[in-house]
């Protein structure tokens, strides 16, 4: 039987991964994201796995979208067994130079919009006789602080430190129906991290005790192992994926 799952941040990158995994493994997958040209190549290869795909352009910022587009998705396929938070931006200034502005938007692509979709499947997925999952992308720099990257200065920092808060709270309010727990990847290679990865690749490896960069498909397999293991008993847990990042 075929289980489905939301993934926002589909359209590429580690968003794309993990859909493309979870496609592999059972599960009919709706996209949500901005990148619609991105987005629809991601759902033609689901699609050619065998699994069913189901888009949506939306802004994860918006909280009245979300419910929309899960109510959607629960409408069409019945039951939402599996959600992954991956839409992320990133801010490359500092505490002088940033904006107000450009700080709640920082905090609300990457922070606000798990609470979105947690607050609309939430309802569904404690209806269910199987409960749900719930996964949502945080950082290694919500452990370490932002850095000097164009990805993790201080406001994609402390977003992502905030899922931390919000997973451990929610996997207590949600259980024992709901397990949820945070992902905190190293130096992954995306196009987000595109430009970063080109001019320092070299030496970043130097600081990884694997010698290589992570891709979207290590990821992928642990949010894979979150969705589908069983037994499972895990929640309100971090885990870091970075290959033993110890000097970047």
């Amino acid at each position: 039987m075929s289980k489905t799952a939301i993934v926002t941040g589909g359209a590429r990158g580690i968003g794309r991964g993990c859909a493309l995994e979870l496609a592999r493994r059972g599960y009919d997958i709706a996209l949500v994201d901005l990148l619609e040209p991105e987005m629809k190549r991601t759902a033609g290869e689901i699609e050619a796995l065998g699994r069913k795909a189901l888009t949506y352009q939306a802004d994860v910022a918006s909280f009245a979208r979300a419910h929309d587009v899960v109510d959607d998705v629960a409408r069409q396929w019945g039951a939402i067994d599996f959600l992954l938070n991956d839409a992320g931006a990133s801010n490359a200034k500092g505490i002088l130079e940033i904006k107000e502005e450009e700080f709640d938007r920082t905090i609300a692509v990457n922070l606000k919009s798990c609470f979105n979709y947690i607050h609309a499947v939430a309802p569904i997925m404690l209806k269910q006789d199987g409960g749900g999952r719930i996964a949502s992308m945080s950082s290694l720099n919500a452990l370490s602080g932002g850095v000097t990257s164009a990805v993790s200065k201080h406001a994609y920092a402390t977003a992502k430190a905030g899922i931390l808060g919000l997973t451990r709270s929610l996997a207590k309010e949600l259980g024992p129906k709901i397990m949820i727990n945070a992902i905190c990847p190293g130096v992954i290679e995306t196009e987000l991290g595109n430009s970063l990865t080109r001019s320092r690749g070299e030496e970043m490896k130097k600081g990884i005790m694997l010698n290589r960069l992570g891709t979207p498909a290590d990821v992928a397999q642990l949010v894979a192992f979150l969705a589908t293991s069983e037994p499972c008993f895990i929640t309100g847990q971090h885990f870091v994926i970075d290959g033993f990042q110890w000097s970047c």
